[in-house]
């Protein structure tokens, strides 16, 4: 299990909960962020500071956001747009440049 990033993150990217995780797993596209599940260690610390309640224990995750916990996976998993491998998992997001990209299905998300 893991935490998921949903729809109230596209287009605020608050960042409280890049700067709360303790292992530095949450990755910034071009509109939201994304938790690398495989370097998540399911702390919590990043759901209480989200100040747009936009984190959700996978268990959690409302209906209406059940689609983004598929569409995390890719951003790690299959190549986005304009690079030539996938994020993969890096072992921490500061370790990489942002992404400065999205998944498809973000992209497709009309803005808030």
């Amino acid at each position: 299990m893991t935490y998921v990033i949903g729809s109230p993150c596209i287009d605020v990217k608050d960042r409280a909960c890049v700067d709360e995780c303790p292992v530095d797993c949450i990755y910034e596209g071009k509109r939201t962020l994304y938790i690398q599940p495989d370097e998540c260690i399911d702390c919590g610390a990043c759901e209480p500071v989200c100040p747009v309640e936009a984190i959700y224990y996978e268990a959690d995750l409302p209906d209406e956001e059940q689609p983004y916990l598929a569409d995390n996976e890719r951003f790690f998993a299959n190549i986005l747009e304009g690079r030539d491998a996938p994020v993969g998992s890096p072992g921490g997001a500061s370790k990489i440049p942002v992404i400065g990209m999205d998944t498809r299905f973000v992209k497709a998300h009309p803005a808030a």
